[in-house]
């Protein structure tokens, strides 16, 4: 009989640790509050129109260009980026008119140049860039083949050179 009421204490005290369990974490979850979801900020910004790179000094190197967009409730509507000019040949074509270029063709000798090809890879800031170009450059130093002397007739010359020495 002892046993059974020392059954029924333990019963009764794990049942008490549940209930309280379930108490306690049921009053934690009602204390968080549920974030309200943020609403998109709807703005009537346009995008930013970018002008060309205009280099500092020179007609390449560091420069800026201005940016503008429209909008009445806009913070911003105009703002200036540093930007770089290549001071190679790709500035012909403007720095942001990206090619990509096929391999070089084969010298041409009556001009002594050689051209290759570049399709338009893509255009940064909107600019205004050509679809394709084209491109040249010198061949290099030009070498006629020298005709060559057969080994065999090389060294006997050399050993003529030595008996007469």
């Amino acid at each position: 009989m002892q046993q059974q009421q020392q059954q029924r204490r333990m019963f009764t005290a794990a049942l008490l640790a549940l209930v309280f369990l379930l108490a306690a974490v049921s009053t934690a979850e009602a204390g968080k509050k549920e974030k309200p979801e943020k609403k998109a900020k709807k703005s009537d910004c346009g995008e930013w129109q970018w002008s060309v790179c205009v280099p500092t000094n020179g007609d390449c190197g560091l420069g800026t260009r201005e940016g503008t967009r429209t909008g009445a409730e806009c913070k911003q509507t105009t703002k200036t980026q540093k930007c770089k000019i290549p001071c190679n040949w790709k500035k012909q074509f403007g720095a942001e008119c990206k090619y990509q270029f096929q391999a070089w063709g084969e010298c041409d000798l009556n001009t002594a140049l050689k051209t290759r090809t570049g399709n338009l890879k893509r255009a940064l800031h909107n600019a205004d860039c050509q679809k394709t170009v084209t491109i040249s450059k010198p061949c290099g130093k030009l070498t006629k083949p020298k005709p060559q002397e057969s080994k065999k007739k090389k060294k006997e010359g050399k050993k003529q050179e030595k008996m007469l020495d």
